[in-house]
């Protein structure tokens, strides 16, 4: 059989395979970024930045779970300014691929840190329109449609790099947030952010997380976020990039089957990006022994017409 070719297309550029790192594992270094890609992920998104510096919430700012995490970390970064020197490293016309998550509170500030980082060598930004624990920069504006419409269209204006929009499982909405996001021009999504939750200690009676309520990531949510990307994917013809609970090269698949372009790990590749190419090599046997050739062949798949057992239709072929 032919060999098999794991690179992917992503609005307009290209990944070497479908896997990135997730914003928020590798802290505010790009060397962290690169090291994930050179460990075998296709690409990286940053820490969100944010247009000043953040210290973030107190400790305990993160309560680890068997079937996740559930962090408050508060968006902690070093701010627009510090982190744009940051980028220097990445120069020259073979730039690895990586993404910078960036937030606001309004859209003129999420113009206002585009426009301080967008003179550096990186592939486009990923709008954190959704962090569940972040009064002003999250939930208040990755719910409202319009919101996120002016917050891409101001960004959008900005720039010339893609573009994608991080949503939020928080919302019933996500489908009219998506369709505000890309009728704006957004050039991808990003699905999903965490889920809200929390945890309480029952000796002190008290919330675990230093600000009561985090984000819970890891296996527990992977499958909301397959549901979500699934969903996005019967609506909207632009890239999106899955992410939410993947540890495992079947995982991977799964979102890929879905619908999504290219997929995001993130709490199980803390500290641990050899995951990426046991992820990556995985993706190509299932891609070699189901008979195809490359990753877009089965992108999409799970979309393919199906009986309903005890319904008298057939689903969308």
């Amino acid at each position: 059989m032919s060999e098999i070719d794991l690179s992917v297309g992503l609005a307009g550029g290209w990944l070497a395979n479908p896997t990135l790192l997730a914003s928020g594992v590798a802290g505010e270094s790009v060397e962290s970024l690169l090291s994930a890609i050179k460990a075998g992920a296709g690409g990286a998104v940053s820490k969100s930045i944010g247009l000043k510096p953040r210290r973030g919430y107190p400790d305990p700012t993160v309560v680890r779970l068997d079937a996740g995490t559930i962090n408050a970390v508060g968006l902690s970064n070093p701010g627009a300014a510090v982190f744009s020197k940051r980028l220097d490293p990445l120069k020259g016309g073979d730039a690895p691929f990586i993404i910078v998550s960036v937030f606001g509170g309004s859209p003129a500030e999420f113009s206002k840190v585009v426009r301080t980082l967008d003179g550096k060598n990186f592939a486009g930004y990923e709008l954190n329109l959704s962090c569940p624990h972040v009064e002003g920069v999250g939930t208040e504006v990755g719910h409202d449609p319009e919101l996120v419409a002016r917050v891409v269209r101001a960004v959008k204006s900005a720039t010339g790099k893609r573009v994608f929009a991080k949503l939020s499982p928080n919302t019933e909405r996500i489908l009219e947030v998506a369709r505000a996001a890309v009728d704006e021009g957004v050039d991808g999504i990003t699905a999903i952010n965490t889920v809200r939750a929390m945890m309480i200690d029952v000796e002190s009676q008290r919330p675990v997380l230093s600000h009561r309520t985090g984000g819970l990531s890891g296996s527990a949510i992977r499958p909301i976020a397959l549901r979500c990307v699934y969903e996005l994917s019967e609506e909207f013809e632009v890239p999106i990039m899955g992410v939410g609970g993947i540890s495992m090269w079947d995982h991977a698949v799964e979102f890929l089957l879905a619908g999504a372009t290219a997929v995001q790990v993130g709490t199980a590749a803390s500290g641990k990006y050899g995951l990426f190419r046991k992820i990556v090599e995985g993706i190509g046997g299932y891609i070699r022994r189901k008979g195809f050739r490359t990753v877009a062949e089965i992108t999409g798949l799970a979309h393919r017409g199906w009986a309903c057992r005890t319904c008298s239709f057939t689903a969308r072929s």
